[in-house]
């Protein structure tokens, strides 16, 4: 397979050259030295296209070998290279992003097939390609600021799983993008951190671990949330295996997990499903980024 660059795109920027479903030489992080308060949230759409494509150019630029095409992940609903909506980067929303990465790399003297992902999506792809299950369908939660749902062969539409409906409490509001009931809602980090102002997310999973009634009762919804998605997806699409990493999933416990789903999934046709738990890796959604973009360019 031909050589491809991974970009990522979520609090920061990471990026790598893929050669044979791996990421050579490491991930590299742009701009080297990024406010780790704010991360990319307070950026421009316009600069945060240069930070990808200055990625581009400076590993093509190192790469031993010619450079085939170039695949970019990132959070939010896109649709035909268009940014449809990111609550996670507002700034995005409306946003030709394929459109804007091609003048940049045009400007660059670039002549390199490119191709945008949602990050989950390429999370997804990236789990296929490293442990050559290409022929297989994957499906992902990613777990961190935001709530992704991933899937590998990629399918058309929006498959916004973080924004799955999972409780009808009217105060369950605290969803990024506006809408109540959502499991990011109660999940997501950022809205655990809207959800207790007197505590981190972290404190919380702490707590509960010691008793405190209140963490504990959320770390239950937390998980039961989580259950009610996957189980809405495979009362959806069958069961199989779905895979749970990202950067939070250490507050993951899957044999509650497990439990919970027992009690929501009963249709015996529907009970050979399973779960598995993969430690944060980011490469995964470069790799991911990198074959997808290879697969569609035809390489």
């Amino acid at each position: 397979m031909a050589n491809a660059i991974g970009v990522v795109m979520t609090t920061r920027v990471v990026a790598g050259l893929v050669e044979e479903h791996r990421v050579h030489g490491g991930l590299k992080e742009f701009p080297e030295h990024l406010d780790a308060t704010n991360g990319l949230i307070e950026i421009p759409s316009e600069k945060l296209c240069d930070i990808l494509c200055d990625a581009i150019a400076t590993l093509a630029a190192a790469s031993d070998s010619p450079v085939k095409a170039a695949g970019v992940a990132m959070p939010g609903y896109l649709h035909q290279g268009v940014m449809l909506d990111s609550p996670n980067l507002p700034q995005l929303k409306g946003v030709r992003v394929c459109e804007s990465l091609r003048a940049g790399l045009d400007r660059r003297g670039l002549a390199l097939s490119l191709s945008v992902f949602n990050d989950a999506d390429a999370v997804a792809a990236g789990i296929a390609a490293s442990r050559g299950q290409m022929d297989r369908s994957i499906r992902v939660w990613t777990i961190g600021n935001g709530i992704g749902y991933g899937r590998y062969p990629w399918t058309e539409g929006p498959w916004e799983g973080g924004h799955m409906v999972v409780s009808l409490d009217p105060r369950e509001k605290f969803c990024g993008c506006g809408g109540r009931g959502h499991l990011e809602g109660i999940m997501g980090h950022r809205a655990m951190r809207l959800r207790f102002l007197d505590m981190e997310p972290d404190e919380v999973f702490a707590a509960a671990r010691r008793g405190d009634r209140r963490c504990a009762e959320f770390v239950e919804l937390w998980h039961r949330a989580l259950a009610a998605a996957t189980a809405s997806q495979i009362h959806l699409e069958g069961a199989g295996r779905f895979y749970f990493t990202g950067r939070d999933i250490q507050r993951l416990e899957l044999p509650r997990l497990k439990q919970h789903l027992y009690e929501m999934v009963k249709m015996s046709p529907l009970q050979n499903y399973t779960v598995e738990i993969i430690p944060e890796d980011p490469s995964l959604a470069a790799i991911g980024a990198g074959v997808g973009a290879l697969i569609a360019s035809g390489c």
